[in-house]
Order: structure tokens, then C-alpha cells, then sequence
């Protein structure tokens, strides 16, 4: 990875295998990426990147602006989100396995006494974990149908820079773990877009033209998406 100076900020340059340049902004401090083809030098990158500054500087004012989570601590009365619902965290000193439980306002853990805040996460998040992979697997299932494509695995992991991602010669699918505490209608937007680069390998005019054929309000869904809550060390799509 190389680094190009705009002024204000450095942006990171990675050289791909790719015909075209493809510029991203990722939360939460407005990080500035640039994929751009191996046969290209970086002065001519860095053109490219002066031309898009009002959007880039758009696009890290509005992360600045965005309000955002406070890091979970696992405690009693903890806010957490289920599927864009708010729910009030309960620990339940239990024997056995550990479980998790939703009962009206309320995101039941069973887990023993002793369990500590480390133990009490990853209880959390193999749960969510489980809850994107038995929503998604009807979703999958609807859109290979429509699109007449087929996944040949899906991967649920929590991922740092992005809610999914595709595989397109391997025909395999990558969701976020976090996707769980979005409304449904985010994670179906994901579905589809990962599964259209079964199709369209790139974000070109062709993808754009499959979303809103397939999916007319995927902007409003992305929107919601990447509204709160917002971790600190999370993304945008």
C-alpha cells in the first residue's frame, strides 16, 4: 500500500488488477482509499483524487457529524439492537450452555455466574452471528431464484470495513455479523447486492442498472443501513 498527499489528509492507494479507479471514504474518520489499476502512476491517481475533493470532503464531514454508539460493556439495562428494535440487556446467572433470548423489551443472556465481559460478547455475537445466517438463508434463496444465480456458501463473519462481500469465481458470499441489528430490509439490500456481483463483478453502470431494476428503493435501505447505531470501528456501504 502507497500513500498520496490531498492536502488535508493522506489517501491510502492499493493497486489492483482492475480497469478502472474506484475511490472510497470509510467511517469513522473519514478514511480515504484508492483502488486503482497496477499499470497506473500515482500522479496521475493523485489528479484523479484532487478532482473528487468536494465529494470526498462531503463524504468525511458527514461520518464527523454522525453520532455514534458507546462501546458496549455487557452490563444489566444495556442498549443493544436486535434487527433495528432496541432491547434492554438482562445477564441471568445459568447452568448449562449459554443461550440468548428475546422476550418483549428485553435481550435475555443466560450464561453462569462468572462469566466475564469477554465471555458475555462473543456469547452475543455467535448469537448474532446465528440470527444473519437463518434470516438470510430464505433471502438467498428468493433472489437466486430471481436473479438465476446460485451461491455455493455463505460465510457469516464480523468484518471491520464492510457489510458483505462476494466471491464471484468461487460463487461464495460474505455477510457481516452486524447486520443483525439492522432492520430486515438492510440485510435483503446486501443479499442482492452481493449476489448481483454473481452477475456484475464491479460497480459499474450495468450493477447500478440491476440494483434499481431489482431493488428501486436500495438507496433508502443503504441509507438506513448506515444510519445509527454506529460502532466506532464500523463502516459504511
Amino acid at each position: 500500500m502507497q500513500q498520496i498527499n490531498l492536502g488535508e489528509f493522506d489517501a491510502d492507494v492499493i493497486f489492483k488488477d482492475i480497469k478502472n479507479v474506484h475511490l472510497s471514504v470509510y467511517p469513522p474518520e473519514g478514511r480515504v482509499r484508492v483502488s486503482a489499476p497496477t499499470r497506473m502512476d500515482l500522479d496521475t491517481i493523485r489528479v484523479f483524487a484532487i478532482s473528487r475533493l468536494p465529494w470526498i470532503k462531503q463524504q468525511r464531514q458527514k461520518f464527523r457529524d454522525q453520532a455514534r454508539e458507546t462501546p458496549r460493556e455487557y452490563l444489566d439495562r444495556e442498549s443493544h439492537y436486535v434487527w433495528g428494535t432496541r432491547y434492554l440487556l438482562t445477564c441471568i446467572d445459568a447452568d448449562g450452555p449459554p443461550r440468548v433470548e428475546l422476550a418483549g423489551s428485553k435481550l435475555k443472556l443466560f450464561a453462569r455466574s462468572d462469566c466475564d465481559e469477554e465471555e458475555r460478547q462473543e456469547i452475543l455475537a455467535t448469537w448474532y452471528r446465528g440470527q444473519v445466517r437463518e434470516a438470510s438463508a430464505p433471502l438467498i434463496a428468493k433472489w437466486e431464484q430471481t436473479l438465476g444465480v446460485q451461491v455455493e456458501k455463505l460465510f457469516v463473519r464480523k468484518m471491520k470495513t464492510r457489510w458483505g462481500s462476494c466471491n464471484s469465481q468461487r460463487q461464495t458470499i460474505r455477510l457481516n455479523t452486524e447486520l443483525a441489528k439492522k432492520p430486515v430490509e438492510c440485510l435483503e439490500y446486501i443479499v442482492l447486492h452481493e449476489l448481483l456481483h454473481l452477475i456484475e463483478p464491479t460497480h459499474n453502470a450495468k450493477f447500478q442498472l440491476l440494483m434499481k431494476q431489482h431493488m428501486p428503493n436500495w438507496e433508502l435501505r443503504r441509507d438506513a443501513l448506515n444510519r445509527l447505531p454506529v460502532r466506532h470501528e464500523h463502516w459504511s456501504y
